[in-house]
This record gives C-alpha cells, structure tokens and sequence, in this order.
C-alpha cells in the first residue's frame, strides 16, 4: 500500500487527522495486516446477529399467525372469508408503507435503533390484536405490524450483512431466513393447542427482547463510516472483531470505498435508474418478484385451509411443515458459504417449482375423481417439498444479495423500492389467492410453477456469485462508477 498522501490522491479527496484514523495505526512499526476472509465468529457478532433476528422472528411470527387463527377469529367476529382475506392482507399494506420508509430511517437513525423503531410499531399491533373487541381493531393491529415488519425486512439484513466479516456473511445474513422459518413454525405449532389471543400474547415476546438488546450491540460500521464517524466506525468494528484481532485491512477498504462514494450525491428512486446501477436494480427486484409470485406467502398465510381442501388434516399437515422447514433452512445457513449462493438458489427454485406441480396434480386428481386417496399425500408432499426447499434458499438469499450488492449511497432509495416490491407481491398473492383457489385450484398451483420456473431461467442468467468477496468488491464491480473511481 502506498503512502497516506497517495492513497488521499487515489481517491480524489483530502483528508483530515481524524478521517486518516483508519490508516495509521498499523502502518507504522510493519505491524502484519490480518486477513478478514478468516476472520473468527466473536461472541459480540454473534449476540449482535442474535440480537437482528429477533426481529426476524417477529417477521415469521407474523405471517404464520394468520393460518392457525383463521378459524377461531371468524367465528368469534363473525367476519366472511372476504373480510379474514383483508385482515390477512393488511400485513402487506403496512408492511409496503414501512418499507418505503425504511431505507431512510436506517439511514437518518442508524441500523440498530431503525430495528427499535420497527419492534415498537410489532409491539403496539399485537396489543391491539390481543384486546380487540371488534374486527377494525384487529384489521388495526395487523397494520401496525406490517408497518414494523416491512422496516425490519429490510435493516435486519443490511445490519448482518454490514457487520460480519466476507468469509461468515452468507450463513450470518441467512439466519435471517431461519428465523423468519422458526417465528412461522412456532405460530403453526403453539396455534394447535392455544387460541388466537394467546398467540398474539407470544407475539410480543421476541419484540421486547429486541428492544433490550439493542442497548449491548454496536452499530454499523458502515453506516458510521457513511456519517464521517471514523472513531465509531473503528471501535465498532473492533468490538465485531476481537479486541485483539487486526482490523486495518478491512477498516481501510470500508473507508477508501465510501470516501468515494460520498463524492457522489445521495440518489432518490428517480435516481436509480441510471446505468451504473442498472444490473444490481434488475437482480435485486427480480429475485424479490419472483420470491413472492412463486406462492410462499399463500401457503404460509393460508395452510389450514389448503390442507382442509386437499382432504388432510391442517393439525398433522402444520407439524409436518414444521418438521421440515427449519432443518432445511438451517441447512441454508451451512451451506450458504460453501456451495455458494447461485447453486442454492438454483435448487431451491427446482424444489418450489416442483412442488407447486405435486399440490396442483393433488387438487387435479381430486377434481377429476381419479386416485382420490392419492390426492392428500400428493399435496403435503408438494407443500412440504414447496416449504423446505424454498426455506434453503429463495427464502433467504435475496434479501442476502440484496444487501451485498447494492452501495452505501443508493442502499436507501435501492433498499426502500426492493422492499416494496417485495411487499407489494406479497399484497397481490395473499388478497387473491383465496379468490384463485375458488376459481380453480389446481390452476392456481400451476401458475405458481410457471413463475418458479422462471425464477431459475433468471437466476441462470443475472445473478451473480459473491461468495467469498467483501461487499466493497461486490459493489465495485456491479456498480462501475463515472470516472472509474473504483
């Protein structure tokens, strides 16, 4: 590395003695630079992810309490099947909203109290949801935590992905999906036994753990860096870490790349569509589209009732989802930094897509009054091999990539409309899958096949491997900037 003055001159700006901060501590004394690809799991990162993913599990918590209360709300509210699809819906209403807001309360409060604000927007829904006495108080509530949900589906992976060193970041990022897979799991299972009050009761649990543990985890080194806090920036990534580890490798790049980034403007969403952004734009909205037409949030909404039309019982068919959905996303989690993120999602889409096959010949064969006992076991096995598969992968990793591959000064206005889109999808096929299903159910389950199926095309041709890379490598090569900054 060349000297401090070359280094300024690289980058095309001055610096001051506290933006030097990062480089000097090791440069003198020819202290050995450490390699962040092997940098250790510290207890701090550790309870710091931890700590992320409560907010995860609020997020599972959510979408899984709609299929085990659908029934015991509509009899005590006397609400229609139009009504509950609102109440179910709503979640993705609020859930939009937060997410448009999202990337610039991150950006104004920081990562870590952007998750505070989200847990007590959750807090506040399933309050409502608990006392309600009447239906609008319950459509309130639901509201309220699509609002949080929708900021926290967004910070809680740019958080992990923005804290943890190159060689640990997929499987930290993805332990995302695999709370977001126990929260949903927990509410099919405790829904067996416990009424509908009592789930919303468990719902406040982990957002109050949330809460408290954001007093003991640092933030952001990267978004302290974003705000010129270099002092911050260094301690946090300190604690992250060790306090004994070497940190001047990775604190130099995380500087050298911001410091030419903020030569640039903050972008609006107008901004984005610029061509230096054009391929990052493409994959992260693409993945999210095609993560929610794929069906997921219809069978984690709505399970009961597609097991009570197949002619299984909802109970066996809820445990047996359980049982499979969370190995399989831990699975993910192991796999994430081995196999890399393209074969994961490669397969993950292969196993939707066929499993949206198996439910769709299940409802067809039942229609046709052919093989009609084969016709429940068909579909738990689709909806089975739909959920564990799709957990392993196209659950998690494109909130994964979506946080590597976009750069600090467009993560905001990118971040916010990747959300949205995500959310909007989610609106779109929770509302009317009812409504689809009443039509033509078989039909419905191979439209879903259709969009898993080119789900693999796309990820085939546009999405980019980053296993192993630093996000500042990442970036810079899906992003060229004017100039050739980088």
């Amino acid at each position: 590395m060349g000297s401090i003055s070359e280094e300024a001159v690289a980058v095309g700006v001055g610096y001051t003695s506290e933006r030097l901060l990062l480089l000097t501590s090791t440069v003198d004394g020819g202290t050995n630079r450490s390699n962040c690809s092997s940098s250790p799991a510290t207890g701090v990162l550790v309870f710091s992810t931890f700590v992320a993913v409560c907010g995860s599990f609020v997020y599972g918590s959510a979408i899984g309490f709609s299929s085990p209360a659908q029934t015991g709300m509509m009899d005590d509210f006397g609400m229609s099947l139009a009504e509950y699809s609102v109440f179910g819906s709503i979640l993705t209403i609020g859930a939009m909203v937060g997410a448009i807001m999202s990337g610039k309360i991150a950006d104004q409060l920081g990562r870590k109290w952007t998750m505070g604000v989200s847990q007590v927007f959750c807090l506040l829904g399933w309050l409502a949801i608990l006392y309600s006495q009447v239906s609008w108080l319950l459509d309130a509530g639901r509201l309220f935590i699509g609002y949080g949900i929708g900021v926290t589906s967004y910070v809680v992976p740019v958080y992990t992905a923005e804290i943890t060193p190159k060689n640990l970041r997929g499987a930290f990022t993805n332990v995302n999906q695999l709370m977001i897979s126990i929260g949903i799991s927990v509410m099919w299972l405790v829904g067996i036994v416990l009424p509908w009050r009592t789930l919303a009761l468990i719902g406040t649990i982990p957002c109050l753990l949330q809460v408290l543990g954001l007093f003991f985890i640092p933030e952001s080194p990267r978004w302290l860096a974003k705000k010129g806090r270099w002092k911050d920036a260094e301690s946090a990534l300190q604690k992250l870490r060790g306090k004994n580890a070497e940190i001047f490798e990775e604190a130099s790049e995380i500087r050298e790349y911001t410091e030419t980034l903020l030569q640039f403007s903050e972008t609006g969403v107008f901004d984005l569509f610029q061509p230096e952004y054009t391929r990052s734009l493409i994959v992260a909205v693409g993945l999210m589209a095609l993560q929610q037409f794929g069906g997921v949030n219809a069978i984690a909404f709505y399970a009961n009732s597609i097991f009570i039309s197949a002619g299984f019982s909802s109970s066996i068919g809820s445990i047996a989802l359980v049982v499979v959905q969370i190995p399989f996303a831990l699975l993910g989690v192991l796999l994430m930094d081995v196999s890399g993120r393209r074969p994961l999602l490669m397969v993950s889409a292969a196993g939707t897509c066929l499993g949206c096959v198996f439910v769709g010949i299940s409802f067809l064969l039942q229609d046709l009054q052919v093989y009609k006992g084969l016709s429940p076991i068909l579909a738990l096995v689709g909806i089975l091999i739909f959920k564990g598969l799709f957990s392993m992968g196209m659950g998690g990793i494109p909130w994964v990539i979506m946080s590597e591959i976009l750069p600090i000064n467009i993560k905001s206005s990118a971040g916010s409309l990747v959300t949205v889109v995500s959310w909007f999808g989610s609106w779109v096929v929770t509302y009317f899958f009812n409504f689809l299903m009443q039509c033509s159910t078989e039909g419905t389950f191979f439209l879903f096949s259709g969009v898993c199926c080119l789900t693999i095309m796309f990820i085939a041709k546009l999405v980019p491997e980053t296993k192993g890379r630093t996000l500042e490598e990442i970036q810079a090569s899906m992003n060229p900037l004017p100039g050739n900054l980088t």
